[in-house]
C-alpha cells in the first residue's frame, strides 16, 4: 500500500492518518493536564497570547486569533470571571478595553504546559532511538504544515 496517489501527492488514507493521529494526540494532551476549569481550545489559545503579547485591545487580541471581536469578547468572559484575565480601560482610548493575562492565569497556562510536555516525553522516550530520531527529524516539515503559503503578488502593469 502506497502513501501517495501515483504524483507524488498524499493520499486522502495518508491525510486522514495524519488528522487523525494530529487530533487525537492534542485530545490525550488536552486530558493530561488537570485543567479543573475546563477551559476550551478558544480560551486556552486567547489566555496564552494574551500572556505572550498583552496588555492587548479585544479587537487586536481578536485578529491575532483570527476571530471577529464578538465573539472573542465571549470568549474572554469566563476568564475575566475566573480572575485569569483582567481587564482595565485603555488609556490611549476611554472606549476601549486592554486585556492581560494575571499571575493566576499565567500560574495555570504554566501547569498546563508542564503536564502537557510531561506526557509528550514520557511517550517520546518510549521511542527506540531510531524512531526518536526519525519523529525529531520531522518537526521541520510538521512546523511548515502551521501556515498557509502566502498568495503571489499579482504581476505589476507595465503601463505601456
Amino acid at each position: 500500500m502506497t502513501d501517495t496517489d501515483g504524483r507524488g501527492a498524499p493520499s486522502s488514507a495518508a491525510v486522514s492518518r495524519l488528522r487523525l493521529v494530529i487530533a487525537r494526540l492534542y485530545r490525550q494532551l488536552a486530558q493530561a493536564s488537570g485543567d479543573d476549569l475546563n477551559l476550551t481550545y478558544a480560551q486556552l489559545s486567547a489566555l496564552a497570547r494574551t500572556l505572550e503579547h498583552g496588555p492587548l485591545r479585544i479587537g487586536e487580541l481578536a485578529a491575532q486569533e483570527q476571530v471577529a471581536a464578538p465573539s472573542l469578547t465571549r470568549t474572554m468572559a469566563p476568564l475575566i470571571a475566573a480572575g485569569l484575565v483582567a481587564k482595565q480601560p485603555d488609556p490611549s482610548d476611554g472606549r476601549s478595553w486592554l486585556v492581560s493575562t494575571t499571575a493566576e492565569g499565567a500560574d495555570l497556562l504554566g501547569r498546563i504546559r508542564r503536564e502537557r510536555s510531561e506526557l509528550l516525553a514520557r511517550r517520546m522516550a518510549r521511542l527506540d532511538p531510531g524512531r526518536l530520531d526519525t519523529l525529531l527529524a520531522a518537526l521541520p516539515v510538521l512546523e511548515e504544515l502551521l501556515t498557509e503559503p502566502q498568495p503571489a503578488p499579482p504581476p505589476e502593469e507595465d503601463g505601456s
